[in-house]
């Protein structure tokens, strides 16, 4: 049941606090007996004083009562485990150590010191084996009293810093380590004093003697010891160092940070700053960001690698410092910036390859070719230590470099943090490249769509107007939305508003094409049913297919516009007439000048390329002064349901708000009604019609007659020298005899003649025929078809439109070379 430690343990002190001293003789005769023991076993002092200790076990241990005095005689002494017989109570286990009470002279005592161990198998340890297991732990281990000054401490404890450990006995931790914040560290060992609870995984963060410009960190745990009666002696503490993985945990926390930071926005020197918001003070005191100049622009980088030996032109994208007036940047953002031939950014941008050093030179001077301002600080004033170079590489080619540089930490940069770096980096640099691409596509579809919608839209007499244009797609601005006004004869406009199914660049491509396509069926003065009716024509895809089985290239362009909506309206700023169709499309609203709003009842016409039944307009008069107000269903609806008669209601309180003009009024009512990140795309166009006055327009019925000619000249003339116009007199009467003298020789019908004075002279010859006037060339020997060729020769332009009673032949001379 007991174990024997050897015949050295008879010598040596039992330490173990509660100990409980019981003399034997020589025979194993109890001969003194203490208040521990009686406090152990139970029995008093008259109980067994005068027994055998065999009589105090029980079981086998009491049969091996005589072999353990024997050893003792023979070894000098015994400890082991022994089973005891409690009064009053189960049977204990102890602790027990006999060694030799010596005396002078007198028979031989031995001294047994008891220590209750119920159930503690593996205490029947010597002292030996548990003060190795202190001295030998790796685990730095100590024990203060209550002044908090060393009573004792293994020699591991050194190794976190410190004096040995006979060194420390009487001093406190302050003394030991100087410039450790001692007075944290105290004040959790006076709490553990004064509480009693343990303090477990206290993390401490400082430096060491032995690591003076690296940051270590500790893990102590305090439990205090007492004393039989439960009064605190001391304190009793480890410390094991957990400095590694904290800065494991912080190169995990700075790669996540820089996951969920680094690339939030398609940006690219938002993205840059990102990067060194990350960095900076987690890994380096300064960082900057230098991008090359195409990476800024959206182009493609040169290549995997760029030549070391002359300057290449960057710009600072971004950088950081942990100064607030960033006195380490010698450039500032957005400003162009060169290295000199053979520097280490260059080295690095040529290679691909990351750069450190441990430790910069102070006397030399940072890399940059040309410093703003003759700043030509060293290192050394500058405050710089230690730097990386990291190049920005993603997909094989170099976008820049980054550059990281300490001051305000002591500790130089060593391979993890180089590593961490060139992590951290690289994800960042897919980031800046998903960004350069995303500005080269924005910058391209932005160029699309600057070409596809007009700049500004033409200047004339007929209307005043607004637009306003607001994309689904936020990020490329690109939508299938479009508006037009496009001027016609007569000193008329077309107005234009339509979509295309979609969004994205696919969608704009079919708008361009739509738009295109009513453009030129606008410039052949068609009336507005017969625009559409040619513009479904067009978008329906061809039913023709090639043997194979697979559509045509013109089938697949036009089935990208199938489902298409448009409106397009004509206005006539002579008598105030204006003729609109749809197809597919929401009917235009009409705001009166007492500020009525009423929308026009317009048949509606399938969607362009859909088939159905032929297309209507309608004609109306609108008073001056009246707006019209022409929009996508985006304006009303989400892009997933029709409008409804609550949509159209909202859109009638919008218009009634007054605005100081139609351009604030055409921004306001879109931002009344459409939220700033819409579900469909929304374009809408208003226009407030004019009139044009009496005085800008004459006009004379003309007879069948060719004496009419003349009439015609000299009516023409009078009629200029009263605008002010006589220096047009003579072309005006060219273009005035040659087109009256067409009408009565190839027409029927009644004759009229019309001028028009606005932005320029409009000539216009009426008659009933039915058939359009072609140009001729004729040779030399021909006697006539010159009339056409003259005019088309003296004017701006000219051309033909069919009216319902017969056809108008007309022609515009430009007004400013006879105003100058």
């Amino acid at each position: 049941m007991g174990s024997d430690d050897g015949p050295d343990m008879a010598g040596r002190r039992f330490d173990v606090a509660d100990a409980a001293p019981v003399l034997l003789d020589g025979q194993g005769l109890v001969t003194g007996w203490t208040r521990e023991a009686e406090r152990l076993l139970g029995y008093t002092a008259p109980e067994v004083v005068g027994k055998q200790l065999a009589d105090l076990l029980t079981g086998p241990d009491a049969e091996r009562a005589p072999e353990v005095l024997e050893r003792c005689r023979v070894d000098g002494g015994w400890a082991g485990l022994l089973t005891a017989r409690c009064k009053g109570g189960p049977a204990t286990r102890f602790m027990v150590r006999i060694t030799a009470a010596e005396e002078s002279r007198g028979p031989s005592r031995w001294l047994a010191l008891l220590s209750a161990m119920p159930g503690g198998p593996g205490w029947d340890m010597s002292r030996t084996m548990l003060e190795q297991m202190v001295a030998c732990s790796p685990i730095g281990i100590a024990i203060v009293d209550t002044d908090l000054r060393f009573v004792w401490a293994n020699e591991a404890l050194a190794r976190y810093g410190g004096a040995p450990a006979e060194q420390r006995l009487g001093l406190r931790l302050a003394d030991v380590q100087p410039g450790l914040d001692a007075e944290a560290i105290e004040a959790q060992m006076r709490r553990v004093l004064a509480t009693g609870e343990p303090v477990i995984g206290y993390e401490h963060v400082g430096r060491v003697r032995a690591a003076p410009y690296r940051e270590t960190a500790h893990m102590m745990s305090f439990t205090r010891l007492d004393d039989d009666q439960g009064h605190p002696m001391g304190v009793y503490y480890t410390v094991v160092d957990i400095s590694e993985r904290r800065r494991a945990q912080q190169r995990l926390a700075l790669l996540d940070r820089a996951g969920e930071r680094i690339g939030r926005s398609l940006d690219l020197m938002r993205t840059a700053q990102e990067l060194a918001d990350v960095a900076v003070p987690a890994l380096a005191d300064f960082v900057a960001v230098d991008l090359l100049e195409e990476v800024l622009h959206g182009a493609e980088p040169r290549g995997t690698s760029v030549p070391g030996a002359q300057p290449v032109p960057l710009r600072r994208a971004a950088h950081r410092s942990v100064s607030p007036d960033i006195p380490e940047a010698v450039v500032e953002i957005g400003s162009a910036t060169s290295y000199r031939p053979g520097s280490a950014p260059i080295r690095c941008l040529s290679s691909g390859r990351p750069w450190r050093e441990e430790r910069l030179d102070p006397s030399a001077r940072p890399w940059a070719a040309e410093a703003p301002g003759g700043r030509e600080a060293t290192f050394g004033e500058l405050g710089l230590h230690s730097a990386m170079v990291v190049p920005l590489r993603a997909r094989g080619v170099t976008l820049g470099i980054t550059t990281f540089y300490r001051h305000h930490r002591l500790e130089p940069f060593d391979a993890s943090d180089l590593s961490l770096a060139e992590d951290f980096v690289s994800r960042a640099a897919v980031c800046l490249d998903n960004a350069r691409r995303y500005t080269r596509e924005r910058g391209a579809a932005l160029v699309l769509q600057r070409s596809l919608l007009p700049l500004r839209l033409p200047e004339q007499d007929a209307v005043d107007v607004s637009a306003c244009y607001r994309p689904a797609d936020e990020l490329t601005g690109l939508g299938g939305d479009w508006y037009d006004l496009i001027p016609l004869s007569g000193a008329r406009v077309a107005l234009v508003v339509g979509e295309v199914p979609g969004h994205g660049i696919d969608a704009a491509a079919a708008m361009g094409r739509l738009r295109t396509a009513v453009r030129t069926l606008a410039a052949l003065d068609l009336p507005p049913e017969e625009v559409l009716a040619h513009l479904d024509d067009l978008v329906a895809p061809r039913a023709a297919r090639g043997e194979d089985g697979r559509a045509d290239a013109g089938e697949e362009d036009g089935a990208h516009s199938v489902g298409s909506g448009c409106v397009y309206v004509v206005y006539d700023p002579v008598d105030g007439r204006c003729a609109m169709a749809a197809a597919g499309h929401p009917a235009p609203a009409v705001v009166l000048p007492d500020g009525t709003v009423r929308f026009v009842e317009l048949p509606q016409g399938p969607p362009l390329g859909a088939g159905g039944p032929p297309f209507e307009s309608v004609e109306l008069m609108l008073p001056e002064g009246s707006t019209l107000a022409l929009h996508t269903d985006g304006l009303l609806t989400d892009g997933r349901h029709g409008a409804g008669d609550a949509d159209r209601e909202r859109l009638r309180r919008a218009l009634r708000e007054a605005a100081p003009s139609l351009d604030v009024r055409c921004q306001a009512l879109v931002d009344a009604l459409v939220p700033t990140r819409p579900h469909d795309d929304v374009a809408l166009l208003m226009a407030r019609t004019k009139r044009l006055n009496g005085h800008q327009v004459a006009d004379w019925e003309l007879p069948h007659d060719p004496a009419a000619v003349a009439d015609a000249r000299k009516t023409v003339c009078r009629q200029l020298s009263e605008w002010g116009l006589g220096e047009l007199a003579f072309t005006t009467e060219l273009v005035v005899s040659e087109l009256v003298t067409n009408a009565i020789r190839y027409a029927g019908g009644p004759l009229r003649l019309r001028l028009i004075r606005e932005r320029a002279l409009v000539c216009e010859v009426f008659d009933g025929g039915a058939t359009a006037p072609h140009l001729r060339h004729p040779r030399t020997t021909d006697e006539g078809g010159r009339g056409l060729l003259l005019v088309s020769q003296l004017t701006q332009r000219w051309g033909t439109r069919f009216v319902p009673d017969g056809k108008i032949i007309w022609a515009e001379q430009p007004l400013a070379g006879a105003e100058a």
